[in-house]
């Protein structure tokens, strides 16, 4: 470490004065901190942290054919998977930033969830193999409890090691990978399971349990990928004397009474959109296989394309919406493209590709215009409190939906799921509308333009400089008309202060003084 010091900062490590024994021997570009190489490198190992949390977290809606007939479970039962990771979020998501910057740091806490991820994909193939169907909820609430966690450290990681227009390409980036291990999982836990079975010679729990623990093995790929991360960063840190990273997140739970009306409808436009989609896809494959006859393999491709087109178009409609504004347009888009696709599943024997892949692109869309706009209706210092309890009550809202799901899935059959799929986009198209409204009507700028809102942001941040000079050149002038100390009226204060009698004409020179003191 003390030569890297030394090939950094040009002198010995040590300090104290003493001179470098000699020349410092230059690091090489893939282990300097401030190289693109090394930066490229971390940022590599930042999008496959999440590699396997994303990748084992639709493990049920891959198998759901083996879970259900393995484990013999109904379908509410099932979608129990994933209401039990989603119930510790609905607490954790207003603790994950505290405890990544006040009790365990970025580096510790990243190594702690991925722990938390790997121990919860364990234990939930530990109940399949032991045909204990409660063992596997108990393992996706563990896994939950690290999964939500690690993608705020995951983001942390991020704003430490990059700036400015970096970071929006690195969140990208950070989505897509997401995505594509949403993608894989879709395309390969079916074929995994029946190699399996062919090794084994039957189906049952113990093919089920290997096949999830054959999964698990990404979990370990990604908690590998934060100890090397964890390693990486303390270095850069010694080296470049930076400071650990942290989420910068204050949450105050007494700002929720100051949220304003157009918050509120954030809020219910993203719990009852998200309650339409995330799971849909968790029970996607059996319903493409039931009504379409397609294969288990085409069923899996068709389920996972709306992860297939996000990976791709996240970035995109980032751009376009930070080019073009108008953020509530975009969301009136994706929401009712969205509703439309949904319809064509429920009401027709149209193509499937033709809705899936439309509800792909409304559900890239929806993400990169709804997020953003948080951040302009709350002032900052309630961000962390406004994202965390959005994510919240989306956590809370997809753990009854998916229970809900189940249950009219087991009662009512797909087409009364479709419907029931599309009232929750409808009541999302209608607060979507009243938020356009709502915003016009109190001069929101929900719904600018990005010209308009930077043309706004120039002449804002012109008025505060203009203030700042104002403030500074009074101050200046104030500073003009203050009396200088002469040596007469230094004598004469010196005298007060030992006690000596001064002339009447003195004690009135001096209080003339202080009293145009008084009126500055």
């Amino acid at each position: 470490m003390v030569e890297e010091e030394r090939a950094l900062l040009g002198e010995d490590g040590g300090g104290g004065g003493h001179r470098s024994l000699g020349p410092p021997r230059a690091l090489s570009a893939a282990c300097d901190p401030r190289r693109l190489p090394h930066r490229l490198l971390v940022l590599a190992l930042m999008c496959f942290l999440g590699f396997g949390s994303y990748f084992c977290y639709d493990n049920p809606a891959a198998l759901q054919t083996q879970v259900q007939r393995d484990m013999k479970v109904n379908t509410a039962q099932f979608m129990s998977l994933y209401a039990w990771y989603s119930w510790p979020n609905v607490v954790l998501c207003f603790f994950g930033g505290f405890l990544i910057d006040r009790v365990f740091g970025i580096r510790l806490g990243t190594v702690i969830f991925s722990i938390f991820v790997c121990v919860g994909q364990v234990i939930f193939a530990l109940g399949a193999l032991l045909n204990t169907f409660w063992l596997m909820d108990a393992g996706r609430f563990i896994f939950g409890i690290g999964g939500e966690s690690l993608a705020v450290a995951q983001n942390t990681y991020a704003v430490s090691w990059f700036k400015g227009k970096e970071l929006n390409l690195v969140f990208g980036l950070q989505l897509s990978m997401a995505r594509i291990g949403s993608t894989v999982n879709m395309n390969i836990m079916g074929w995994i399971y029946s190699k399996v079975q062919d090794l084994l010679g039957y189906t049952g729990p113990s093919t089920l349990g290997l096949t999830l623990m054959i999964g698990g093995i990404t979990c370990l790929f990604s908690l590998a990928c934060a100890l090397i991360l964890a390693y990486l960063d303390r270095r850069a840190e010694k080296l470049l004397c930076k400071e650990q990273g942290k989420t910068g997140e204050v949450i105050k739970l007494t700002d929720v009474k100051d949220f304003s009306l157009s918050l509120w409808l954030i809020f219910v436009i993203c719990v009852c959109y998200y309650a339409a989609v995330f799971p849909f896809i968790g029970l996607g494959k059996v319903f493409f296989i039931e009504k379409f006859k397609f294969s288990s393999q085409e069923a899996s491709a068709i389920n996972s394309i709306v992860y297939i087109i996000s990976a791709p178009m996240s970035p995109v409609f980032g751009l376009l919406v930070d080019k073009v504004g108008k953020n509530i347009i975009w969301v009136l888009c994706a929401v009712v493209t969205t509703l439309a696709s949904h319809i064509m599943l429920a009401f027709t024997f149209w193509n499937p590709w033709i809705a899936m892949c439309l509800l792909g692109v409304a559900y890239s869309l929806l993400a990169c215009a709804l997020w953003p706009m948080v951040a302009f209706v709350v002032p900052e210092h309630q961000l962390g409190t406004a994202y965390g309890f959005m994510q919240s009550i989306q956590n809370l809202g997809l753990a009854i939906i998916a229970i809900a799901a189940g249950m009219i899935l087991d009662t009512r059959g797909y087409l009364f799921l479709e419907v029931f799929f599309s009232a929750c986009v409808c009541l999302s198209l209608i607060a979507v509308v009243m938020l356009y409204f709502v915003n016009h009507l109190t001069g929101g700028d929900l719904n600018w333009s990005a010209r308009k809102r930077e043309k706004l942001q120039k002449v804002t941040a012109t008025e505060v400089e203009e203030q700042e000079r104002l403030r500074r050149q009074n101050e200046d002038d104030l500073a003009k008309l203050q009396p200088k100390a002469d040596d007469f009226s230094l004598r004469n204060k010196y005298l007060s202060k030992l006690g000596a009698q001064l002339p009447g004409n003195y004690s009135s020179y001096l209080s003339t003084l202080a009293h145009r003191s008084v009126l500055k």
